[in-house]
């Protein structure tokens, strides 16, 4: 497999409009990720948290577009996981909890192995860290 990445992310009022959909479906159709795992959190006013598996849902469901593009679930995210990455989520709102595996990786990383490399690191490093050092950086003429 490749680089496998868990990635959270919240719809304040739970307002789920679709808009990723067509994105997400280019990046899966482009076999640049693959979908292994997905699910949505969704907490009451009150704060209680419950979760449905993509593989759950069905076509009535306003979240129904994201079981389109799963692979196949593996159930890589555990209970404790879910507690852990939903717990600043606000009542009222919800989350999807998409993991993916990095499929372009993949034949690189069969060209390490092939020339016997062996992976020391694989650091991620988040587009909101980059930018931050980068406005920091004196414009380059």
């Amino acid at each position: 497999m490749g680089p496998i990445e868990l990635l959270v992310i919240e719809f304040p009022g739970s307002k789920f409009t679709g808009g990723m959909m067509p994105e997400l479906r280019r990046l899966v159709e482009s076999r640049t990720i693959t979908v292994i795992d997905g699910l949505l959190v969704r907490k009451d006013d009150k704060g209680k948290a419950s979760f449905t598996e993509f593989s759950e849902l069905d076509e009535a469901h306003d979240a129904a577009p994201l079981l389109e593009i799963l692979d196949h679930a593996e159930g890589l995210v555990s209970d404790e996981d879910i507690a852990e990455l939903t717990a600043s989520l606000p009542p009222g709102d919800s989350a999807a909890i998409l993991v993916f595996e990095h499929t372009w990786a993949l034949p690189l990383r069969q060209a390490v192995v092939a020339s016997g490399g062996v992976l020391a690191a694989n650091i991620r490093i988040p587009g909101a860290v980059v930018d931050e050092v980068l406005a920091t950086v004196p414009d380059q003429p």
